[in-house]
């Protein structure tokens, strides 16, 4: 959750930043709901944003955190950021963009269940299940715009963890962008996949948690992570600066949604709000 999260974070941050959405006060044209051409030469983002969300994926506890957000581009090449991680548009042509991506996932702390950024709110339901340290994950991203207006995007990633997990990580998108006036409205479904590594980690319960916890012990298998649907409504406030309202809700597959931590500490469903107030400018 917390990477999907940031990850959403990053697309509706953007316009008033770098890659990969909508800068502020862009044209009317295809572009303008499609994916724009990027600022020549590097380009420095600043942002903030309170973000109301689960504790931990799985949790009924809700927690309240602020994230900072600062990223750095280089024109349409290279892309830089705590929520996105650092990529290359090594493809980037007729609609098609494709590279190397390395992200971070922050760790699980089984006091309060949130991230560095976490300021109220939290959970003790992980207590006994000891922390989950940060992780790295390096892999790649395809990604196609389409329609009359490039207003359609469909975005698929894989990612390997190493670090605080070992799982093997697979995200699918596809998301519809409008305008009303200067106002940017992107919506659609997206769905998460993970490998037995990484749901062991995160949701499976091993005999010495099953002792400290009184939680029966899980075994996860790999699967479908979580499905649902994501939105954004982005104002432009002026030509580098926007303010961004987003949401989510999504559902945990099977496996995860199994684990006695979710079915008896947590819940399947999950619910997730956030505003973002971003500046970009460049060098």
């Amino acid at each position: 959750m917390r990477v999907f999260m940031l990850s959403l974070l990053l697309g509706v941050s953007a316009p008033a930043m770098a890659q990969p959405s909508q800068p502020a006060g862009a044209p009317a044209g295809p572009a303008a709901i499609g994916r724009p051409a990027a600022p020549e030469g590097w380009a420095i983002g600043i942002g903030v944003a309170p973000v109301l969300s689960p504790a931990w994926q799985g949790s009924n506890d809700m927690a309240l955190s602020i994230f900072p957000d600062l990223r750095i581009s280089y024109g349409d090449l290279l892309f830089a950021s705590v929520p996105d991680g650092v990529g290359i548009n090594a493809v980037n042509a007729h609609g098609w963009r494709a590279g190397p991506l390395v992200k971070i996932r922050f760790g699980r702390d089984e006091d309060d269940g949130g991230s560095p950024f976490q300021i109220a709110g939290g959970s003790d339901a992980l207590i006994g299940m000891g922390n989950i340290n940060l992780a790295g994950e390096a892999g790649g991203f395809v990604e196609h715009s389409f329609g009359q207006r490039h207003q359609w995007r469909a975005r698929a990633e894989v990612r390997q963890g190493f670090g605080g997990h070992q799982g093997l990580l697979a995200d699918v998108s596809l998301n519809h962008r409008s305008r009303i006036d200067r106002t940017i409205i992107s919506a659609g479904p997206r769905a998460s996949f993970a490998s037995r590594d990484f749901m062991q980690t995160y949701f499976g319960v091993t005999p010495a948690q099953s002792l400290r916890t009184g939680l029966a012990r899980y075994d996860g298998d790999g699967g479908l992570l979580s499905y649902g649907v994501g939105g954004t409504v982005v104002q432009p406030l002026s030509r580098n600066s926007a303010i961004t309202l987003f949401t989510s809700l999504e559902r945990l597959g099977e496996q995860a949604g199994d684990s006695p931590l979710v079915r008896e500490r947590g819940r399947r469903t999950q619910f997730t709000l956030g505003l973002a107030f971003g500046y970009r400018f460049g060098l």
